[in-house]
């Protein structure tokens, strides 16, 4: 017992130290350790504020852009786009549908007058969106399922200052959808209890087939639409 004791006495003095070690918190962990203790949702309802910051700047640097035809001609636009997305190619079981290219109106819309017009055509679809059916479990969910998601496909208006550069449609489409997916991602993470990359796979499982097809239907349809637009 003798040899024993201060085996035992060094053993936990030293467990003692390690932990003391352990606990003590850097000055960095010190500094942002309220970010830490911040969850995940907190950030994300922040983001969503911001997006929605950006949004009315958007809109508040184009109201000089509303003329009497852009608004004929967003009328137009939404109520095509949501006309088609009533016709249903393939229904997902949780929400979310292939479409015979009802993104598209109101993505060439956005290209042919700005992302600022094209964000709040959008938005109205969304909304359009909800009254056709949607779910609604708080008002973060509202956003994200549906004002943003539909939102983010008027960023489809950077085509517009960069029109002369070939292809770039096409990458203000990609743009677009890229950010829908992203605000429909994360509502299905935050409020859906799904997984984050499971939710970036279940919507993408809808919107890349969508995406194609208004892909392919822009290359022949563009440029008529566009210079009926008066923008080509």
């Amino acid at each position: 017992m003798k040899t024993l004791f201060p085996f035992l006495m060094a053993s936990a003095s030293a467990e003692e130290v390690t932990y003391e070690t352990e606990a003590a918190p850097t000055y960095l962990e010190t500094v942002f350790e309220q970010f830490a203790e911040t969850p995940a949702t907190t950030w994300i309802a922040a983001g969503v504020l911001v997006v929605l910051a950006l949004m009315l700047l958007l809109i508040g640097k184009s109201r000089k852009q509303w003329t009497a035809k852009t608004v004929a001609f967003a009328a137009l636009s939404i109520s095509l786009s949501f006309v088609l997305s009533l016709i249903r190619l393939y229904r997902m079981p949780s929400g979310g549908s292939v479409t015979p290219a009802s993104m598209l109106p109101v993505m060439l819309f956005a290209a042919a007058f700005g992302a600022g017009p094209g964000v709040l055509a959008g938005a109205v679809l969304g909304v359009l969106q909800y009254m056709q059916g949607g779910w609604f479990l708080n008002v973060w969910q509202f956003l994200l399922d549906y004002v943003l998601a539909y939102a983010a496909l008027g960023l489809c208006g950077l085509y517009k200052p960069f029109k002369k550069v070939k292809g770039s449609l096409y990458i203000g489409m990609v743009i677009a959808v890229l950010a829908r997916l992203v605000s429909a991602t994360l509502a299905g993470y935050m409020f859906w209890d799904t997984a984050f990359w499971a939710s970036v796979v279940y919507n993408g499982l809808y919107l890349i087939p969508d995406t194609a097809i208004c892909m392919l239907l822009a290359v022949p349809l563009h440029k008529p639409v566009l210079k009926i637009l008066g923008t080509k």
